[in-house]
């Protein structure tokens, strides 16, 4: 699924990931219209939903159709700002996949993620290490049950106070969610805030853990 705000590249994005899914074994079928989610058969027999589509907004019925299908055990994954900057109205949706989009500094900037030692086994981390990213460092409220797999540190003084003053309140650097998973009643659910451009989804650890993910969160 793929569509809304272009700068989020969800053609180019989506594409560099189609080749990993056949040779993972799936059947693709691409959409650009968000009426497919209120298709309940075709749902209902589709193993992993991915999806790129930025600053939309879903219909009560398209809402409940996505949110029924991965209840009931299909996968959903995705990246960045086409999973949580999208359907805001939709608290159902944001429930689903446990997270909210709140603010990015202007500038790109360089930060490191971070594995989480406890998921270091992980079978979307295994064998990969810390890694250094130049790019759009989210700002996100994350749900409680989330499985963080990865993090990184975000300075409150980034956080958008008018002139910097009330940066750091509260003391100190945050620890930010990157990369989580999640369960929504039978179904699995992967988020990955990499991705504002094609070319941090080609960095090749970025690259692994994202198709990595999107195979782990189907059927």
């Amino acid at each position: 699924m793929r569509g809304g705000w272009e700068g989020h590249a969800p053609v180019e994005a989506t594409d560099l990931f189609l080749p990993d899914l056949k040779e993972a074994g799936f059947d693709v079928t691409v959409a650009a219209d968000l009426d497919v989610y209120a298709d309940g058969e075709l749902l209902a027999g589709t193993d992993l939903i991915v999806q790129c589509w930025s600053m939309g907004r879903l219909t009560a019925e398209q809402c409940s159709g996505l949110v029924s299908a991965v209840h009931a055990g299909t996968g959903f994954a995705g990246r960045h700002g086409g999973v949580v900057a999208t359907f805001t109205d939709s608290p159902d949706y944001l429930r689903m996949v446990g997270g909210l989009f709140l603010f990015h500094p202007a500038d790109f900037l360089d930060y490191r993620v971070v594995i989480r030692p406890e998921h270091a086994e992980h079978p979307i981390m295994a064998g990969l290490a810390d890694f250094d990213v130049h790019s759009e460092q989210y700002w996100m409220l994350s749900d409680g049950p989330n499985t963080v797999l990865a993090s990184t540190t975000v300075d409150p003084a980034d956080g958008g106070q008018d002139g910097g003053q009330g940066g750091g309140q509260g003391g100190g650097p945050l620890d930010m969610p990157v990369v989580w998973t999640r369960r929504w009643g039978e179904g699995k659910i992967f988020f990955s805030a990499i991705g504002h451009r094609t070319a941090d989804l080609r960095a090749p650890t970025v690259r692994t853990l994202t198709s990595r993910g999107l195979v782990w969160a189907a059927r």
